[in-house]
């Protein structure tokens, strides 16, 4: 009996279960994750590539990516290049011999277009063009090729002379599109103008339609790409619709009379996830055109077409992800599957296949399959299987009232240990965007706590605050123009609601996030300290004032989030900015932020830092990742990330630790644990 109680207690405090059974924030860094999946124009087989976590004893780098094959006819899966390589832009020839991709081989200097025979032997490469191939596409024609490609940077003459500047968004790349004739062994610029960011052959291959905008600028990607039509042949370019806002995909209908495009709803919307259908040619106004999405609430993410008459696509809704089908003759549409499957974004289409990868709460991106004439899905890759001997912690849905009557919804990982009517500490993640969204899917990576916090017994609160995307337009419309005002007080409703369940301790609550979700942690951290017990901001943003001039999307930041210029209300502004309630700062704050971060620039954690370290009352920490963007992409910063954060979590929440002090900044790496 004393045995039995032993061996019970052991696994309670997570040091067993055939050691270590349980999550551990190690194994983020062994999960695996399919990414792109393509369905081959013969249907016998789906061409998917495979993100595999490069070893931390690789050196600092970014993840990897194999390619793979799976056979539908012996349902064998097979590899095709692995290793240490990067491969991207996953598709296939005409003939559905050659499996096509980008990828930068060997001598390469640049990313180029390849092409590898279904076993593997032979590999071929198409081009050999000076700066990198960031999209490209097969014509009809089995010996032309489109591609997209920024031109190679001028050099100027202070930069000859030895002169180290740049002179700020001047002397920009050009980004262009381009036909490639192998046969005849011509290139050709298609575009006179303008920088083009996506484009789709019609199935003739006669047209491309193009979203093109006027500046090779992020923020014009964001916001001024708009969908042209090119004559392949004669090279005229002609605008097709005048979308007003944000701009997402597109997809040709297989007689070519129509496009079906995703859109926002109008030039204030946020969340491109509106579907609409144009005529070609179109000669009427965008407001002419039917909102397909007015009929259900949600935000679509990818559309292709069935047949000439009806549309497949993908949709957010809430926090699940539905298959539909559309007549475009119909105001409704067809639900073929919904949240009892996976969460995926985007699909391949075939005769009678749809391919995508697909996550759930069990796992994190698999190759799955649905048959159109069985309307069975399955899963066909297992890349994970070691977590089947994991104990995973409960996540659930979970639904509140806000305080002013709005339901939210939100995801909730549970304690591994969790027992009714204890109370346990909580971390919040709130998610950026906002126009963004939490999933009923696999919620544990290195920027995300899920299971590696659930196992340290903490409670991880995922809430889908008002001004996000899967609620359709008027949800989202909920945050214009008041950031950080009632879509944060959603986040405190959610809190209310967890304490009057009687789970989490109100003195042990933690928030974190980043971008956005960094923005709403140092405002939890200032304006609202008094909720909080620890804060982590990762690339969030602490003066408005300042963001709002120094980011590389202004307009999309004027256009869908705020609705007026700095100047002309400048004290509102900086009334939304964390660093303007410095004085009141209670909640010892994390910032964590990279050196190289073009939206929003690093000068904010350094200015939160220094107002929070001369006028707050708790402890302030700013860690730099040097070289690092809008996020994490080497290994090391992320590993690094993903402890920090969470011992930061543990010093504040989980003992009693003095508030006015901090854990050590030297992180215990444990590398140990990857031998």
């Amino acid at each position: 009996m004393l045995k039995k109680i032993f061996v019970v207690l052991i696994i309670l405090n997570g040091l067993s279960f055939s050691q270590g059974k349980l999550f551990q924030p190690h194994d983020v860094f062994k999960l695996k994750s399919v990414d792109e999946a393509v369905i081959s124009p013969d249907e016998n087989y789906v061409a998917f590539s495979l993100k595999v976590p490069r070893p931390i004893f690789d050196g600092s780098g970014s993840t990897y990516e194999e390619l793979y094959l799976y056979n539908f006819e012996d349902k064998s899966v097979f590899p095709l290049i692995t290793g240490k390589v990067s491969v991207n832009n996953v598709g296939w020839t005409n003939d559905s011999k050659s499996v096509s991709f980008t990828a930068k081989f060997n001598k390469d200097k640049t990313s180029q277009i390849y092409t590898i025979s279904l076993d593997g032997t032979d590999t071929l490469r198409l081009t050999n063009t000076e700066t990198s191939i960031l999209k490209y596409q097969w014509h009809p024609n089995q010996n032309k090729l489109a591609y997209i490609t920024v031109e190679k940077k001028i050099e100027l003459n202070h930069s000859k002379l030895g002169f180290d500047l740049e002179v700020f968004e001047e002397n920009i790349p050009a980004r262009n599109l381009y036909l490639l004739d192998s046969a005849k062994g011509i290139t050709r610029r298609l575009n006179k103008e303008g920088a083009v960011f996506n484009f789709q052959f019609s199935p003739t291959g006669e047209k491309i339609a193009a979203a093109i905008a006027p500046n090779n600028l992020v923020d014009d990607s964001y916001m001024f790409t708009r969908l042209h039509i090119i004559d392949v042949e004669s090279g005229d370019i002609n605008l097709l619709v005048e979308n007003p806002g944000k701009l997402g995909g597109f997809s040709w209908s297989p007689d070519e009379k129509n496009l079906a495009f995703i859109s926002g709803a109008n030039k204030n919307d946020a969340v491109v996830g509106s579907l609409f259908v144009v005529p070609v040619p179109f000669g009427k106004r965008f407001d002419d055109l039917k909102n397909y999405s007015d009929k259900f609430i949600g935000s679509v993410t990818n559309v292709k077409w069935k047949n000439s008459k009806t549309l497949l696509f993908v949709s957010e809704e809430g926090v699940y992800t539905t298959l539909r089908e559309q007549k475009i003759d119909s105001d409704n549409s067809h639900l073929l599957f919904d949240n009892a499957t996976a969460v995926f974004s985007s699909i391949s289409v075939s005769q009678n296949k749809i391919a995508f990868s697909g996550d759930t709460p069990k796992h994190p991106k698999e190759l799955l399959v649905f048959d159109l004439t069985t309307k069975q899905i399955q899963r066909i890759t297992f890349h994970n299987e070691w977590l089947n001997e994991i104990i995973l912690a409960k996540q659930d849905v979970i639904k509140f009232k806000a305080s002013d009557g709005l339901e939210i919804e939100g995801l909730l990982f549970y304690p591994i240990n969790f027992k009714e009517g204890d109370r346990y500490p909580l971390i919040v993640y709130a998610h950026g965007g906002p126009e963004s969204t939490n999933s009923y899917g696999w919620n544990t990576s290195y920027n995300r706590w899920g299971q590696s916090a659930a196992a340290k017994n903490f409670f991880v609160f995922m809430p889908n605050y008002r001004s996000g995307s899967g609620r359709g337009n008027k949800f989202t419309m909920m945050g214009f123009a008041d950031a950080g005002g009632r879509e944060f007080n959603d986040v405190l409703d959610g809190i209310d609601y967890l304490v009057k369940k009687g789970y989490v301790d109100r003195e042990r609550v933690g928030i974190g996030g980043g971008s956005y979700g960094g923005y709403f942690s140092a405002w939890a951290a200032s304006k609202h300290t008094k909720h909080f017990a620890a804060a982590v901001s990762f690339v969030g943003v602490g003066n408005q004032l300042v963001k709002r001039n120094t980011t590389d999307i202004p307009w999309e930041s004027y256009l869908v989030h705020w609705g007026y210029w700095v100047n002309e209300d400048p004290m509102a502004v900086y009334d939304k900015s964390p660093v303007r309630y410095a004085e009141q700062m209670n909640t010892p704050l994390l910032l964590l932020h990279g050196t190289k971060d073009p939206r929003v620039h690093p000068s904010q954690s350094l200015e939160m830092y220094r107002a929070f370290s001369l006028r707050g009352s708790a402890p302030v920490r700013l860690v730099w990742y040097n070289g690092e963007g809008h996020g994490n992409s080497k290994n090391t910063n992320r590993l690094d990330y993903h402890l920090r954060t969470l011992e930061w979590f543990e010093y504040y929440l989980k003992s009693d630790n003095p508030k006015n002090e901090m854990p050590s900044n030297e992180v215990n790496y444990n590398l140990e644990y990857f031998n």
